[in-house]
Order: structure tokens, then C-alpha cells, then sequence
């Protein structure tokens, strides 16, 4: 395309993610954001047209209309990485550690709404996770063929590989989780105390954040005194606002670990298939069906991640084959390495 029609493209596209985003999203005040933000984008659009004259019929792009979709199931704030590799703008109301696009409440029962939502992340985690088990079970099982190795020991060591990798990844988030939890805990433990001791200075804390939030100091003082009526939620509360801690959302170690051994061998058994699928088949051809199948996964890995990243797909899914088939020549001729000095 050329400069002038790229341009309206990208406009076009942009009015129509707007949009879309603006269906998906459940909050009213960002709903009106990102429907300004599609009107705008349209105008830009019409410049385009009526400078460059007729452009040719509009059609989204693939990687706009996933994202699109992913929006939908999960809501625009948990896709956010890839609506800014879309070049979205108006996303900082998505942070919460910021003053501005931070709805200020007006009455007890709106105060900590924004946190109660499903935490981002997770597609952009599962999708890395695959990737390395992925990688590092092809390259395992590159390693041990290069050494000589018979098709049934292959199968048993990328088995060993698929455990083994998912379990100390499983562990580590286990670990990991487990101490950011205690500390939270500690923390929201820490705030209870206070709360009990001197509540009425905790509530004039709380109005003081509001009020350079933007709220006027006596209605935030009366909030506050509201919160007082019911020691949890005012807890809960000082925990948002005063920790940026959602008590809700802490975060389960089980659940983390289980994700994470879930995504690691997800990877790692794509590459066992054909392994396990053709037990009678040659070792030559066992180990290129295994080549071929890692090849078109790490590829489909690295197109899903330019979701995130905002470049070219093809090129994110060449690199990641590039980089697969380096960690597994190399792991190979280890292996073969071995393999000839061995008795």
C-alpha cells in the first residue's frame, strides 16, 4: 500500500477496534472513551479520503480482529499488551497506579469495583509456556537421537523431560506465589492493626488519597466515615487504595503452579507425538515427523506472540523457528558428540 493509503488503514482499523472494544467493555465511562476515540479515528479516516480520493473496500486485519475476539472473552483490560501493539491509545485508564483514568467513587459500595475483575496475563503466560516446553523438550529428545539412542529410550527421556520440566516449573510458580501471598497477607494483616488502633486517622488517610484524586476533601471525609460502619469492607478498601492490594485476587500457589505445569507440557508433548502416535515407524523418519511438527508449532508460537509484541507475524514466527532449530542442531550434535565416544 501506499504512504496515503497505509494511513487510512490504519485509521479505519483503528475506528473499528475502537468500537469493538467499546462493546467489550463493561464499564460505561471507558465504553464513551473508546467510542470518541472511533469517532476521531474516522475523521482521520475521512481526511485520508477526501485528500487521496476513493480507497479501496475496508477490511480488518487478521491479527485486529483476534485481538478483537480476545477482547470479547476476556475484556479489554486483560488483552492490553495486545491492544497497544495495535497501537491503541486511551489504555492508561487501565492503569490504576495513576491518577488520571481513575473514576473516583461517590459512594461506599462503587470503592475497589475497578479491581474485581479477572487478572490479565494470563494468555501472554500460557502462550511463553508452551514455547519452553516447547523448546526445551524437542531439543531434549534432538540431544538424545544424536546420541545414538533407540526410538523406545528416546520416548522414555522426553517423557523423564516433560515431568521433570513441568514439575520445576510448576514448583518455582508454586514458591514464587506462595511468598508474594505471605507478604501480601502480611501487609493486609499489618492495616487490620492499624484500622483497630486509630480508625479515624485511617479514614482521613483514605479521604486525603481522594481528595489528590480529585475528589473535594469533605465528600471523601464523608466516605470515609461511611466506611468506618463496616470494618471489613473498610479494610478491603485500605487495602486497594492504600496497598494497591485486591484481597480478592491475591493470588491461589495451587493454581499458578497448576497453570504452569498445564502450559509447560503442553509444549513439551508436541513433540513426543509422533513418537508415541507411530511406535513402528523408522528412527529417520520418527525424528524429522518430530522436526517438522516442533518447526510448525514454534512458528504458531512466534505468530501468537507478535499479538504482544506488534510486529510483523511472519517474521516473529520465522525467528522463533530460527531459534528452535539452533537450540536443537546444537543439543544434536552434543549429543552425537557423546554418542561417538561412547563404548
Amino acid at each position: 500500500m501506499t504512504d496515503a493509503t497505509d494511513n487510512w488503514f490504519h485509521e479505519r482499523e483503528s475506528a473499528w477496534l475502537y468500537r469493538r472494544v467499546a462493546d467489550a467493555e463493561p464499564d460505561p465511562a471507558k465504553k464513551t472513551l473508546f467510542r470518541s476515540l472511533a469517532g476521531a479515528a474516522e475523521h482521520q479516516a475521512l481526511h485520508w479520503e477526501s485528500t487521496r480520493g476513493p480507497m479501496p473496500p475496508f477490511k480488518p486485519s487478521l491479527r485486529a480482529r483476534i485481538v478483537a475476539t480476545l477482547a470479547d472473552w476476556l475484556e479489554p483490560r486483560n488483552v492490553k499488551p495486545a491492544l497497544a501493539a495495535l497501537k491503541m491509545r486511551g489504555l492508561s485508564i487501565y492503569d490504576g497506579s495513576h491518577v488520571s483514568g481513575h473514576p473516583m467513587p461517590t459512594a461506599v459500595e462503587q470503592i475497589g469495583r475497578r479491581h474485581r475483575r479477572f487478572s490479565g496475563g494470563n494468555l501472554r503466560a500460557a502462550v511463553f509456556g508452551v514455547n519452553d516446553g516447547l523448546v526445551s523438550n524437542t531439543s531434549l529428545i534432538l540431544g538424545i537421537a544424536g546420541a545414538g539412542a533407540s526410538s523406545e529410550f528416546i520416548l522414555m527421556s522426553g517423557i523423564a523431560g516433560l515431568l521433570a520440566g513441568a514439575l520445576s516449573m510448576a514448583a518455582g510458580e508454586y514458591v514464587s506465589m506462595r511468598s508474594q501471598r505471605e507478604m501480601y497477607e502480611y501487609q493486609i494483616g499489618l492495616e487490620r492493626e492499624e484500622l483497630e488502633e486509630y480508625p479515624e486517622e485511617e479514614a482521613e488517610e483514605l479521604a486525603l488519597i481522594y481528595q489528590a484524586r480529585g475528589l473535594e476533601l469533605e465528600q471523601a471525609r464523608t466516605l470515609g466515615r461511611q466506611l468506618l460502619q463496616d470494618p471489613e469492607h473498610a479494610l478491603d478498601t485500605l487495602a486497594r487504595e492504600e496497598l494497591g492490594l485486591n484481597p480478592d485476587n491475591l493470588g491461589s500457589p495451587w493454581a499458578a503452579a497448576g497453570f504452569s505445569f498445564a502450559a509447560f507440557a503442553a509444549g513439551a508433548l508436541l513433540p513426543l507425538l509422533p513418537l508415541v502416535l507411530l511406535p513402528t515407524a523408522t528412527g529417520a523418519r520418527t525424528l524429522g515427523l518430530v522436526i517438522a511438527l516442533s518447526a510448525l508449532a514454534l512458528f504458531a508460537a512466534g505468530m501468537t506472540i507478535s499479538l504482544f509484541t506488534g510486529r510483523s507475524a511472519w517474521r516473529s514466527g520465522l525467528r522463533m523457528v530460527t531459534i528452535g532449530a539452533a537450540a536443537g542442531a546444537l543439543t544434536w550434535s552434543i549429543g552425537w558428540l557423546l554418542g561417538v565416544g561412547t563404548p
